[in-house]
């Protein structure tokens, strides 16, 4: 028999693969649809680049909105029932979606397929980073994390290869496969005990998402968190999946597929969650990495929306940009970090999913701005505002490095000391 301690060794271990490989299918995912979506959408009968792009926004903004009906009902959730429901909920509703997107025959087909694939994905990262961020010893977490986050980045490199290799319905089949194959694997995952604690205290409310709102503290304190990581889909939304415009609005000459700029901007995303997690970690602020990952992030950016005359230096300076926005690890952990155990879950579950969601907005207001200053001109100005306000939201964080995440927050309508001990 084993021994407790290496039995929780185990279980951590265990936890860490998990939250690993439900992170690279849920990635695999996102950006299966955006590599997919010029030739599925062309297998639907929408070939011209007009009806094509519209109806591609279209989708993308469905399974955006599912990510955000879905974040809040997992997020609620996974504080009151529970990181290991979620878990298994959410895979579970994602892998019946995705099969069925391998029948659609029509737009409506597909937008509901790809709606409930986004409330099913909505749960996956955030219920598997808050579960390992209680399992593990506050020292190593962010480690921990980052190998979470850069698992899942890698899913993006996947989805880009499998599109390259097999007919688009057959690359929503395997990531439906790869749902159910995870499921059954995560059978002999544990839950929390920091949760199990506090589950044992009936006098907490547990998911409370309208608690996140009760103080104007605790509300900025959210709202900084998702402005922390909406660069990341600001540079994901608008210039990997749209890539294909991006290079006929910069005038390129036989631009690149948008397959290959998706696997180039994902490795870069992947060597940027190893560079900005392992950095948060060695300068032993979360703070710090944010700050050298954004001004990486600007200077590409800046320099494909000014310079780029053609397609090589185009090509670099989006695997470049993804480095910079290859932060997600480090805003992932820090959103685990930020909040109480008692709302742990559901902010780790709704912050990145409300993150995503924000290419809704962006690229309506994007639309908005095209016939005024072009497309060039209209990304620069989104570009300029949404960087501004992360930087704001990292300097208006706590430097969360080490914290100790047994506490939980108040209910009373206080200020900012509204933390108060969990009950162990």
């Amino acid at each position: 028999m084993q021994s407790t301690g290496t039995a929780k060794k185990s279980n951590v271990i265990l936890a860490i693969v998990a939250a690993s490989l439900g992170y690279f299918v849920d990635v695999y995912d996102i950006w299966l649809y955006s590599v997919l979506r010029v030739d599925s959408l062309n297998a639907l009968g929408f070939t011209d680049k007009a009806s094509n792009e519209a109806m591609g926004h279209l989708l993308l903004n469905t399974q955006m909105a599912g990510f955000i009906l879905g974040a809040i009902a997992f997020g609620i959730i996974s504080d009151k029932k529970g990181r290991l429901a979620v878990l298994f909920g959410s895979i579970f509703l994602y892998s019946l979606a995705n099969i069925a997107n391998g029948f659609v025959t029509n737009i409506p087909m597909y937008a509901i397929c790809r709606f409930v694939a986004g409330v099913g994905l909505a749960g996956e990262l955030g219920a598997g980073i808050a579960l390992v961020s209680e399992l593990v010893p506050k020292e190593f977490r962010g480690w921990a994390t980052t190998l979470v986050a850069t698992c899942g980045v890698a899913g993006s490199v996947a989805a880009a290869l499998f599109a390259k290799v097999f007919p688009w319905n057959i690359g929503y089949w395997i990531g439906g496969g790869m749902g159910i194959a995870l499921l059954i694997f995560r059978i002999g995952v544990f839950e929390s005990g920091m949760f199990e604690r506090l589950k044992e205290n009936d006098n907490i409310r547990r998911g409370d998402f309208l608690g996140l709102f009760k103080t104007k503290e605790r509300a900025t304190r959210y709202l900084a968190t998702i402005l922390n990581g909406a660069p990341v889909w600001f540079f994901a939304g608008l210039f990997m999946t749209f890539s294909k415009e991006l290079q006929e609005a910069l005038n390129i000459a036989n631009p690149f597929p948008v397959a290959d700029i998706i696997m180039i901007s994902a490795i870069g995303l992947t060597v940027g969650d190893v560079i900005f997690g392992g950095l948060s970690q060695i300068l032993k602020s979360r703070r710090k990495a944010f700050t050298a990952a954004l001004t990486l992030m600007a200077i590409a950016i800046a320099l494909i929306l000014t310079i780029t005359k053609d397609r090589t230096s185009f090509y670099w300076l989006m695997f470049v940009a993804g480095v910079g926005a290859g932060y997600w690890a480090v805003f992932v952990t820090t959103a685990g970090e930020t909040f109480g155990t008692n709302l742990r879950g559901t902010v780790a579950v709704t912050a990145p999913s409300f993150v995503r969601g924000l290419v809704i907005p962006l690229s309506i207001i994007r639309g908005l701005l095209i016939p005024q200053f072009g497309p060039i001109g209209a990304l620069t100005i989104l570009g300029v505002v949404v960087l501004s306000l992360a930087v704001w939201a990292v300097y208006r964080l706590p430097e969360t490095y080490g914290r100790d995440l047994e506490f939980v927050e108040s209910h009373e309508n206080v200020g900012s000391d509204d933390l108060a001990p969990s009950a162990t």
